[in-house]
This record gives C-alpha cells, structure tokens and sequence, in this order.
C-alpha cells in the first residue's frame, strides 16, 4: 500500500524534497489498516490501489485513496470510493470528508464531492492549500 501511495504522489511532479517531507503520510503502517476499513484493488498480483476511511459518530473521513498512476483513468479509484462511501454509510456517517491533494479535487468532485474550504499546506516556501471537500450520504 505504501509502495501504491509514494508512486501515486511522485506522478504528479512533486519535487523529491517534498515525498522526503510527506514520507511518514505516505507509510501506510499494518496498525492503521487494522484500525480502520480498507479496501484494495487487485489484479493478478499487483495492488492497483486502496482507499482507507476512517469513521465517527456522523462524519467519515477519506483518509488515503491512492491508485497507481499505470491505471488511472479506468474506475479504479471510482470503485474504490464506492466502497468507502458504502462502509461509511454502513457505519451511519452523514457526511463523507476528504482533505484532498490538488490535483485530485476533480476526482472528488466527479464522485459527487463539493469543497465546502481549504487548509494550508505550505512546502519550502511555496504558498499552497488542499481543498477541503465533503460529500453528503442521506
């Protein structure tokens, strides 16, 4: 999974420096796969991606979707939003947030998503923000 998640954030030109600083974000630890549903998607062997949502009370929380960058375009990540929506709807969330890199915000909002706000998330200097998103699941 962490092998799926580095490849995933390197595809999007990120300098190096920047994947160093994102590392302990990216490492998928078994402890937190435990902790919390995740969901993996397979061919043959090879782990095309995952999604991993974390649950409350009336909130879930996308906590990583990543797919390799080899399948994107194909429903991969549809899929496998799917089945995280679906688990937080299972648990009894009513809303479904995402805290989301820039270049998936359009993923998000294909799957339904609205930004609803932003954090920042500065990186050696540069000026930048992850858009916030939420979807709601009544």
């Amino acid at each position: 999974m962490t092998a799926v998640a580095f490849e995933a954030k390197r595809a999007w030109g990120y300098p190096e420096s920047w994947i160093r600083a994102w590392s302990a974000t990216l490492t998928i630890a078994p402890s937190a796969m435990a902790d919390f549903p995740t969901f993996s998607a397979v061919e043959g062997e090879e782990v095309l991606g995952f999604c991993m949502v974390s649950l409350a009370v009336q909130e879930a929380r996308i906590e990583h979707l990543w797919v390799r960058p080899a399948h994107w375009g194909r429903g991969v990540g549809r899929a496998l939003f799917k089945h995280g929506e679906a688990a937080a709807k299972a648990a009894g969330a009513t809303v479904l947030a995402i805290e989301s890199d820039p270049h998936a915000e359009g993923f998000y909002i294909a799957m339904g998503a609205v930004r609803v706000g932003s954090v920042p998330a500065a990186m050696e200097g540069v000026e930048r923000v992850l858009p916030v998103l939420e979807k709601g699941l009544a």
